[in-house]
């Protein structure tokens, strides 16, 4: 049964608390192999740049996909400035939409979308959102659009949620087969969003640092 409040989010205390011993890796550009969504707002393409052992994974799953269906990438590096941008527009959202949230309240329900900018894994090159397309590049459905809030959603943007069926859901447990094959972890408010080597991959893998951090910082 499917239960959201199980569900471990970003800015948890168990996650933020976990150490970072950087690895070093580069910054490198999106592997062959998978298609690029075109974004307006990247010109100079930052957001196809993943770190170089991602960028293997990710290259490795989408070698596993069946026939026909491909890997499309919608965005991987995020710079710090625009996390942020993200994280307090959708809390500001949140308190219009409900002004007796406090701000811890707003700060749990904002990272089931958006993560704390101190700990994104997007920021430190190790998340990707990726969805699947077909051969002629025309995205297949998988219950709901990339970036649907839960609120747009209906709560289909959770990776499991019980109202995705049918060829969405088949199309879901094929991409969840091949990241996690590669493997990726999945942050499961967003079927789109999976990630290695930054904390909350540690969290969930039981590992006692995360090798990946903001490249900016170091942290």
């Amino acid at each position: 049964m499917f239960d959201e409040s199980r569900i471990v989010l970003m800015g948890d205390p168990r996650v933020t608390g976990i150490a970072v011993r950087d690895d070093g890796s580069d910054l490198v550009p999106a592997p062959p192999g998978v298609r690029l969504a075109a974004r307006k707002a990247d010109p100079a393409g930052a957001f196809r740049l993943l770190r170089r052992p991602v960028a293997d994974r990710l290259e490795f799953a989408a070698a596993a996909l069946p026939a026909g269906l491909h890997l499309r990438l919608v965005e991987a590096y995020r710079p710090p400035e625009r996390q942020e941008l993200y994280f307090t527009t959708y809390r500001e959202k949140l308190r219009a939409a409900d002004p007796t949230h406090g701000e811890e309240t707003l700060d749990r329900l904002a990272s089931r979308f958006v993560a704390p900018p101190a700990f994104a894994p997007h920021v430190a090159g190790a998340a990707v959102d990726v969805t699947l397309v077909d051969d002629a590049g025309v995205e297949l459905d998988l219950g709901c659009p990339v970036d649907a809030n839960p609120e747009v959603s209906g709560g289909t943007c959770y990776t499991y949620h019980p109202a995705v069926t049918g060829p969405a859901a088949a199309h879901r447990r094929v991409l969840i087969e091949a990241m996690t094959a590669a493997g990726f972890v999945n942050y499961p408010t967003e079927w789109w969003h999976w990630s290695h080597g930054d904390r909350y991959w540690a969290f969930v893998t039981g590992h006692d640092h995360a090798t990946h951090g903001p490249p900016e910082t170091g942290l």
